[in-house]
């Protein structure tokens, strides 16, 4: 068996069953092909390298052989090798250029092959395949007319424009994650497209002082896996997130806020069609905040006012509301129960429903209650995501 077996579907089997030739071109980030490749073959997918000679002055050939498990295709012979892996839709799925030089996307816009990379873009774009390119350049290069002007191009012929992101000087090639993220959302359904999804997710923070304050559990994974799944599979999401301990990916829209206050002054904006309500959002908040940090050496007295429900509000704002309720030491049949009872005095769509045990686990084992008969779910936070979000595409 080689090694790239042994990480096949390792991660999930989002990709299992496609194929995706990655052309990788003389950009530093090529280095970084390596992790690139292994990611996606952990999520399932089977992966064709074709590198141009200058990618392989960045990333050895055996190391791409090695992570891919075939052997990295770096000038075309006989066997015709851009027409073997893209002249048959049946042959691959993708063609995903990554990292995507400036001199690479110019070609490609300008329909040049000299490299075994833009032949198959070449063979890729003429036969209509789905594209991808992952531009990574200096700044100033990706500033320059003549390749701004192509990577438009690219855009309007319907190839997809990974990143890049911008920190001053570099145009920065898009993460491993994003790259996975996009090729499953390229290569599945669609079934939330056109639909506008704002999550939010999280957990408050209510100041006691400027070093303490009241908050609850809540790692942020399970609206994180809700937005990156919506986003896969179509939607055009939002993500709103309080504090968690999960990283926020860059291809997501995302706006944080700190305390249920903060979050009250956002929801004037929402025009979304359906919203999804992970967060863990305070109860109690002081009744004053006292300036710099209380002594530890003293005891003091905390005077909690409530804070306003946010569903409610959220509700008058969007007629597709999906509200979660932790509960503690109750049976599935008081918990659907107090669920119910949620889901008609805020009059939402559905309710979730967990035990609070689950908090900041990987995975996750809810009650998802509708108008319909509840169904219980187990499993990862993407698999609880993806039950949810396949009730989302049946709401009109």
């Amino acid at each position: 068996m080689h090694p790239s077996e042994e990480i096949f579907c390792e991660k999930s089997s989002r990709l299992r069953g496609k194929t995706i030739v990655l052309g990788i071109t003389g950009s530093i980030a090529a280095t970084e092909s390596f992790s690139v490749i292994r990611e996606l073959i952990r999520h399932g997918a089977k992966i064709i390298p074709v590198m141009t000679p200058n990618a392989a002055k960045l990333a050895a050939p055996d190391a791409i052989e090695f992570a891919a498990g075939l052997k990295p295709i770096i000038e075309l012979t006989g066997q015709t090798e851009h027409v073997t892996h893209l002249g048959d839709p049946s042959a691959a799925d993708l063609f995903l250029v990554y990292p995507a030089t400036a001199n690479t996307i110019s070609k490609m816009a300008q329909g040049i092959d000299d490299t075994a990379v833009t032949s198959m873009a070449t063979i890729a774009l003429g036969g209509k395949m789905p594209v991808a390119v992952v531009p990574a350049m200096h700044e100033l290069m990706l500033n320059n007319p003549a390749v701004s002007r192509n990577l438009r191009t690219l855009a309007e012929w319907g190839v997809h424009i990974i990143g890049p992101y911008r920190d001053g000087i570099r145009a920065k090639a898009a993460s491993k994650d994003e790259i996975v993220s996009w090729a499953v959302k390229l290569l599945s359904r669609s079934d939330l497209a056109g639909r506008r999804i704002l999550v939010v997710g999280g957990r408050s923070e209510e100041p006691i002082d400027s070093m303490r304050m009241i908050t609850n559990r809540s790692s942020g994974k399970m609206s994180l896996a809700l937005a990156q799944r919506a986003f896969e599979r179509g939607a055009e999401v939002e993500l709103w997130m309080g504090s968690c301990s999960v990283s926020m990916p860059d291809f997501l829209k995302t706006k944080r806020f700190s305390t249920v206050s903060d979050l009250i002054t956002m929801v004037d904006t929402i025009d979304h069609d359906i919203v999804i309500m992970p967060a863990a959002l305070a109860d109690f908040t002081p009744s004053e905040k006292r300036e710099g940090k209380i002594p530890s050496d003293e005891s003091f007295d905390i005077k909690l006012k409530p804070v306003p429900k946010v569903l409610p509000l959220v509700r008058k704002k969007c007629a597709n509301v999906i509200g979660f309720k932790a509960e503690s030491g109750f049976g599935l049949a008081e918990l659907e129960r107090r669920a119910r009872c949620r889901m008609k005095e805020y009059d939402l769509k559905a309710v979730v429903a967990n035990d609070i045990d689950v908090a900041g686990r990987s995975t996750s084992s809810v009650i998802l209650v509708t108008e319909k008969p509840s169904k219980n779910i187990t499993g990862t936070k993407i698999e609880v995501s993806d039950e949810i979000l396949n009730y989302c595409a049946e709401i009109t």
